[in-house]
């Protein structure tokens, strides 16, 4: 509790100072939540003791539609969000986590929904010796999404409003570092929000008629790397390579379709051929299985200015080692457009809720 009074006692102080720093379009806002954590695997139910509790703080700037792409979406919010977490169980431990969000409103503006993707600091990770009960994250650093449901009213007395409802909290390590069970933190959420300079707020820009807009077809390649383990607790991380080719089809200045072939390389599979075939003599792994894979998928771009959320759902065709995962796979992240044809990702490849890893990519569109 000490904790979440100090992040609230920051939060009010970064108020205080950004009055005189920050002239227009701008809000924060603070709230509290209470919760619980989703028993998704039988491996969590020994850390499910208690009730998840912390603070949710963001810092928006506001959109009026100067942007083309801002009237498309209704106006939507750009932010930062903090998020202090207590999981509720001392094998778990704490969580602080940095993440950038999108708020996007609804219902005549009373509703909105933020979707945030960051990092979070676990302060207590598994470790074989002093936390071996937490299976949930094998390390200190976590790949953390969050979605915020809420019904705001803005500006009621003096630039101070009121916001409440429902948010979910993913913390993952995608296989970086074993173990990897990840938790879910289902919580309700009440708090209070703050508008700058809100007697001088602009009008919104009145939505354009929708015009037809479309593209022809372009080829992209990309490189995607980093590292990750085999999933077997106390195994080292080993890089890997994956080489994609993608032809993509803008049919409006929202939606791009893409379909693609991709070659997987993955030094973690051919040590965990290996662990197989050497520790499991008698089972079917005989060590010389074929690590490589390839891959096809089709997906979806949604463009939000030169950042874009990109969805994929993928199949491996060549597939000669099935025991490692499973045939269909499935890919989510943030593309940005760095040039008119450079462009990185930062994404997730699962299979089903099962990550495998978190791929750094460069791209090139033709």
């Amino acid at each position: 509790m000490k904790k979440i009074i100090l992040c609230l006692f920051l939060f009010s102080t970064a108020i205080s100072f950004s009055q005189n720093e920050i002239k227009k379009l701008y809000n924060f806002d603070a709230n509290y939540f209470y919760g619980n954590v989703v028993e998704h695997n039988p491996d969590l139910a020994h850390l499910i003791t208690g009730h998840p509790t912390g603070v949710i703080l963001g810092f928006n700037q506001k959109t009026f539609g100067f942007k083309n792409w801002e009237r498309r979406y209704n106006y939507p919010d750009l932010g930062l969000s903090f998020i202090y977490q207590d999981m509720g169980n001392p094998h778990l431990g704490e969580n602080y986590g940095l993440y950038a969000h999108l708020n996007f409103y609804f219902l005549k503006r009373n509703l909105m929904l933020r979707m945030g993707s960051g990092l979070a600091y676990a302060t207590n990770p598994y470790h074989p010796d002093d936390n071996y009960f937490n299976k949930a994250y094998g390390s200190h650093i976590l790949i953390s999404p969050f979605i915020m449901a809420n019904y705001k009213k803005e500006n009621i007395f003096k630039g101070f409003g009121i916001q409440g409802g429902i948010s979910l909290i993913h913390y993952s390590n995608a296989d970086f570092k074993s173990p990897n069970n990840s938790t879910n933190t289902f919580a309700f959420n009440f708090g209070l929000n703050y508008m700058m300079n809100q007697e001088n707020l602009p009008e919104f820009i009145p939505k354009e008629k929708g015009e037809k807009y479309t593209e022809p077809v372009h080829f992209n390649f990309a490189l995607r790397g980093g590292v990750n383990s085999m999933g077997i607790i106390g195994s080292k991380q080993a890089p890997f390579l994956t080489v994609s080719a993608i032809a993509d089809k803008a049919v409006s200045r929202k939606s791009t379709l893409q379909a693609g072939a991709e070659l997987f390389l993955s030094k973690a599979l051919e040590e965990h051929i290996y662990y197989q075939s050497v520790a499991f003599p008698e089972g079917e792994t005989t060590g010389d299985e074929d690590s490589k894979r390839v891959g096809i998928f089709i997906g979806h771009q949604l463009t939000f200015n030169k950042l874009s959320l990109i969805t994929q759902l993928g199949y491996y065709v060549y597939f000669p080692y099935e025991h490692y995962v499973e045939r269909l796979y499935n890919r989510i992240g943030f593309q940005y457009e760095i040039s008119k044809n450079l462009w990185g990702s930062v994404t997730i490849r699962s299979h089903y809720a099962n990550a495998e890893a978190v791929e750094f990519s460069i791209g090139y569109r033709l």
